[in-house]
C-alpha cells in the first residue's frame, strides 16, 4: 500500500522555493524560513505570490512531487509534474466506458449513491451530537428524504435521471446545512451555496476545502494513469477535470465539509478572519487560510476502516485507494465501482 506523504502549502507572499541537494527550502526575504527533505513530501502547494525555481521543478518531477499554484483564495491555476506514468491501455478503457451510455450512467449511480449516503451520514451525526439543538427536527427530516433518494437510487436508471436525483439530494442537504452551523452564527452562516465568488465566509471556507479536496483527488487519479478530465456524471468540458469532479462527490460531505463546519463550531477559525470585497466576493485572511491548512494536513493523518477493502488507511490516502478501485472496475477486475461510504 502508498505510503502516506506530507504536502507542503507555502501561503507566506513573495516565499521563494528553491533546491539544495535533496531538500526543499522555503526563503522569505533572502532568509530560510524552513528546509524539507524531497523524500518526505507527496506535493508541493503554493497560494499567490509563490515562486519556484527550476531546479526545484526539476527535482519534483524526478521525485513524483506534484507543485500546484492556487490564487490566495484556493482556486486552481496550474501545476508542474514530471512524466506522466499512464496506463494507455487504462486510458482506452477509461474512454470506451465514457462512451457508453449503460456503462457511465451506472458510474453515475454508483458516486451519486456514495454522496447522497454520505450527506445522510453527516446530517445524523449532527443529530446524535446536537440533540437539543433547534435545528434537530429539520436534520432527522432532511436525513429521511435522503434516505427516499437513495431508494430511488438502487434501481437502474438512465444519466438524466441519476443527475435528477443528485440535484434534487444536493438541495435537501444544503436546505438544512445552516442547522449544522452551532456557534459562531452572526458570522457564519449559510442561506445558498454560493460560488465565483463566495458570497459568505461559510461558502468562502467551502470553496477553498474544495479546491485542496480537488487537488487531492486529481493527483490520485494521475498516480495510477487514469485522465481526471474524461467523467461520468461530469461529462466533458474544457478545462474541467471532470473525473476528479466525480470522485469528489463522496468526500465533500465527510471530509471538506466536516472540517469546515469543525473549524467553525469549535471556534478555531473567526468572523474577522473573513473580509468582503468591493465586487461582493468573500475572502480569508493569511492566518485563517494557514489555520485551515492545519487542520485539512491534520485530518489528512487520521485512520479510517475502509468500508470495502476492511483496512486501516489514513483520510489523506482515501482519494488514490478509491482510484485504485476505479481503475480495477474499468479493467474488469470489479463488477462494479465501490464508492467510500462513511460509517
Amino acid at each position: 500500500m502508498r505510503q502516506h506523504l506530507n504536502t507542503l502549502f507555502v501561503t507566506t507572499q513573495g516565499a521563494y522555493l528553491s533546491r539544495e541537494g535533496e531538500t526543499v527550502l522555503v526563503r522569505v526575504e533572502q532568509e530560510t524560513k524552513l528546509k524539507v527533505p524531497i523524500h518526505t513530501l507527496g506535493s508541493i502547494v503554493c497560494f499567490g505570490q509563490v515562486m519556484c525555481s527550476p531546479p526545484l521543478m526539476g527535482l519534483c518531477g524526478e521525485r513524483n512531487v506534484l507543485i500546484s499554484f492556487h490564487s490566495e483564495r484556493g482556486k486552481f491555476l496550474g501545476r508542474v509534474q514530471g512524466p506522466v506514468s499512464g496506463n494507455v491501455l487504462l486510458r482506452r478503457a477509461q474512454y470506451r466506458c465514457a462512451d457508453d451510455a449503460a456503462v457511465t450512467a451506472a458510474i453515475a449511480r454508483s458516486v451519486v449513491t456514495g454522496k447522497v449516503a454520505n450527506c445522510r451520514t453527516v446530517l445524523l451525526r449532527a443529530v446524535r451530537d446536537h440533540t437539543d439543538s433547534p435545528g434537530a427536527s429539520a436534520l432527522t427530516t432532511a436525513a429521511s428524504a435522503l434516505a427516499r433518494q437513495l431508494a430511488g437510487l438502487q434501481a437502474a436508471q438512465p444519466l438524466d435521471i441519476v443527475r435528477g436525483l443528485e440535484g434534487e439530494a444536493a438541495r435537501t442537504y444544503f436546505g438544512v446545512f445552516d442547522h449544522l452551523i452551532v456557534a459562531q452564527k452572526e458570522s457564519f452562516y449559510f442561506c445558498e451555496r454560493s460560488r465565483r465568488p463566495p458570497l459568505d465566509s461559510m461558502n468562502a471556507l467551502l470553496s477553498f476545502l474544495y479546491a485542496m479536496l480537488a487537488n487531492d483527488v486529481t493527483s490520485a487519479l494521475e498516480s495510477v494513469g487514469l485522465d481526471p478530465a474524461v467523467g461520468f456524471l461530469h461529462r466533458d468540458r474544457p478545462g474541467r477535470p471532470g473525473l476528479a469532479l466525480d470522485l469528489m462527490e463522496e468526500f465533500r460531505p465527510v471530509l471538506a465539509d466536516r472540517v469546515a463546519l469543525s473549524l467553525v463550531n469549535l471556534q478555531q477559525v473567526k468572523g474577522n478572519g473573513f473580509t468582503t470585497t468591493e465586487t461582493g466576493a468573500v475572502t480569508m485572511d493569511d492566518k485563517t487560510r494557514k489555520e485551515v491548512l492545519v487542520a485539512w494536513q491534520k485530518r489528512k493523518t487520521e485512520e479510517v476502516q475502509h468500508p470495502f477493502l476492511g483496512e486501516k488507511v489514513t483520510v489523506g490516502l482515501l482519494p488514490y485507494v478509491q482510484a485504485l478501485l476505479f481503475a480495477r472496475y474499468l479493467r474488469g477486475d470489479l463488477d462494479g465501482y465501490p464508492p467510500y461510504v462513511w460509517k
